[in-house]
């Protein structure tokens, strides 16, 4: 009898392991007969990016091809987002989420299809366009991994939840879709995912992190005032350029003396203006900050800090009350995107069945900003996770790394993906990873 169950054990194990390698051909073999028509939707929509809240045709064009896939699709949710809705039975819901916006960078990579393009920002203002962020190549990879999905629906049970979102990279596209009611007009996901590519990973390969994977982003402005004067009498004045120039300086202490070491943070000036003229003091001197963080609680500290910093300087100078500094946070915080780890880990087992173990790479959290995270800071407590996705190509990831040769990063006028092993990659990781989730329980 013993040996009975024992032997039954392992056939249903055995049935397992077959049934898995027939999920992953089967992935592999749709992917493939997909990816010559996907390199024709990625090659347009790197020629033709929009800026952000101005991705009037690109919004169209991603609706289309989810009303082309069956999905019951709702535009201009929230401005020009597309929120696309696939039921297929019961089971979990799953949100697979894609951005959509270009920045104001002219393009230097010398591809054939490489953007050309002029267009006016939300401003107003003429600008050059360029998906230098590759969310050309995750609008691309969105609509692979659903088209897989699409292919193989008698292998899973659920709700899919397809986003295509506008202004990631001004961080507003998210608040604008939640603040829509999102998680209200259609169903709270069990699971929300999400990939961005990595300029220093190579192509194909997955970038992970169980826990906070992206800093907290914070633009913020300060004043500094004082009593202008003729140059050559400065006695005569408070000189708002050189209470700036030591607020510069001071500042720096925030992060090197005043947070606690393990915890990561920037505070770096970006910009300062004043005066006008070689011989003249001026009233008024403006610094723009960029801050970066990894909790809610050090950028409170943060922002204290520089308050109490610049009011200290300019009392020490002799300011009245008045004409003390500002200190004004600009809105369209960029909260920390912390990663669920139990999702992550889900993920990376799904992931490796389909890439194998040598391109799984554990990465460290990093300062830049995605508003991916905003997603799992709603009432609702939806479980998130991005993963980093290689993009660089076989040769020129061996360079880097044995000869230390540089790579074009994020928003740099030389940045593009290479195609096919990003494209092939990232659909059967990301398509494996949600099939498991769908059938889990």
């Amino acid at each position: 009898m013993k040996k009975t169950f024992l032997l039954a054990i392992c056939l249903l194990f055995s049935m397992s392991i077959i049934a898995q390698d027939k999920l992953k051909t089967q992935i592999e073999s749709i992917i493939k007969s997909i990816e010559d028509e996907h390199f024709e939707t990625y090659k347009y929509l790197h020629a033709h990016p929009e800026v952000s809240l101005m991705e009037f045709e690109t919004a169209k064009k991603m609706a289309g091809h989810l009303e082309d896939m069956g999905f019951e699709v709702s535009r201009n949710f929230g401005g020009n987002s597309v929120v696309g809705v696939l039921k297929n039975g019961k089971g979990p819901v799953i949100m697979l989420r894609t951005d959509m916006d270009a920045l104001p960078i002219k393009e230097e990579t010398g591809l054939p299809f490489a953007s050309k393009a002029v267009m006016k920002d939300a401003a107003g203002n003429q600008v050059p366009a360029m998906h230098a962020c590759g969310h050309d190549m995750h609008m691309t990879l969105w609509l692979g991994t659903l088209n897989t999905l699409v292919q193989l629906k008698k292998q899973w049970s659920g709700t899919i939840i397809a986003i295509a979102q506008q202004a990631e990279e001004v961080s507003g596209g998210a608040n604008r879709m939640i603040e829509a009611g999102l998680f209200q007009k259609f169903s709270v996901p069990d699971y929300a995912l999400a990939y961005h590519v990595n300029p220093e990973l190579p192509a194909g390969s997955i970038g992970y992190y169980p826990g906070t994977i992206f800093g907290g982003v914070s633009s913020v402005d300060i004043h500094v005032y004082g009593y202008g004067g003729h140059g050559a009498m400065p006695h005569t004045t408070i000189d708002p350029i050189v209470l700036a120039s030591r607020i510069v300086l001071a500042i720096q202490t925030i992060v090197s003396r005043e947070i606690e070491p393990s915890q990561p943070a920037v505070v770096t000036v970006g910009s300062i203006h004043g005066g006008s003229k070689h011989n003249v003091i001026p009233d008024r001197v403006d610094l723009q900050l960029t801050v970066r963080f990894f909790s809610d609680e050090v950028y409170q500290q943060i922002i204290e800090g520089l308050e109490r910093i610049t009011r200290g300087i300019a009392l020490s100078a002799g300011l009245s009350e008045e004409k003390l500094p500002e200190v004004i946070p600009l809105e369209g915080l960029t909260p920390p995107l912390a990663n669920d780890p139990d999702l992550v880990n889900k993920g990376i087992q799904s992931m490796e069945k389909m890439l194998g173990a040598d391109r799984m790479f554990e990465v460290n959290p990093s300062t830049v900003g995605e508003d991916f995270g905003k997603y799992g800071r709603t009432p609702e407590q939806v479980p998130i996770a991005l993963f980093w996705l290689g993009g660089v190509e076989k040769e020129k990831y061996r360079d880097y790394r044995e000869n230390g040769t540089p790579l074009p990063g994020l928003h740099n006028a030389a940045f593009h993906p290479d195609f096919f092993p990003t494209f092939s990659g990232g659909v059967a990781a990301m398509t494996r990873t949600m099939i498991d989730l769908f059938n889990e329980e």
